[in-house]
């Protein structure tokens, strides 16, 4: 279940796949004790449930370059259905199972062909997708968001990011992130990431003239 840590990975520290794994290796011991009834909460994610996210982050975490575009075809590039099709898989038939299956993949570094620092962001903010709605409460260290701040700031890869912060100066006030111009909006460096990625309820943890204009470019979030 692992392919090799591209070189681009290796020789920016410790690289990002330690990262990854702490991470969800921290949403999964914070799940281990739902309920029936928190496990069918809505997530962040719209129309998915909290246990349906842990679903998909385990699909992406099971795909690599091969079997990903073998599924493209398989749905004729309805990107959507795809992603529907994958979370079926690794639903299970049970929220236990859903859980043990994510446990399963926490080492993997099997990806689609997307950079890791893209499965940092995946799981970062599908983590707080289904924390936030349970209340509950994890702390990212501010070098690991930060390196997701820089990295979404950039790119509307695998979710808009860089055109929903258009014209807007974000800046944090935990930590060195900041970017680009215009009404500035400020605040904890994970709710900038959050809000970057359309998640509107984390605007509300966030200051500045450019608030509600980020807010107008979320989701329902």
């Amino acid at each position: 279940m692992t392919d090799p840590e591209p070189a681009a990975d290796r020789s920016r520290g410790t690289g990002v796949w330690p990262l990854i794994r702490t991470e969800r290796a921290a949403l999964a011991a914070d799940l281990e004790d739902l309920t029936d009834d928190q496990w069918a909460a809505p997530s962040l994610c719209t129309g998915l449930t909290v246990r349906e996210v842990l679903a998909h982050m385990t699909a992406g975490a099971s795909l690599n370059a091969v079997s990903w575009l073998t599924g493209v075809l398989r749905c004729r590039f309805d990107f959507d259905k795809q992603v529907a099709m994958r979370l079926a898989e690794q639903l299970g038939a049970t929220p236990a199972e859903t859980l043990e299956r994510f446990r399963r993949i926490v080492p993997s570094t099997t990806k689609p062909p997307l950079p890791a620092i893209a499965m940092l962001g995946e799981t970062l903010v599908h983590g707080e997708d289904i924390r936030r709605p349970l209340g509950i409460r994890h702390h990212h260290p501010v070098e690991v968001v930060t390196r997701v701040a820089e990295y979404y700031q950039g790119s509307d890869l695998v979710v808009v990011a860089r055109k929903r912060i258009d014209g807007l100066r974000l800046t944090a006030d935990d930590g060195p992130f900041t970017t680009g111009s215009g009404p500035v909006v400020s605040g904890p460096t994970s709710a900038l990431v959050m809000g970057m990625t359309g998640r509107a309820t984390y605007c509300n943890d966030l200051e500045g003239d450019g608030v509600e204009l980020l807010r107008s470019r979320c989701g329902n979030g």
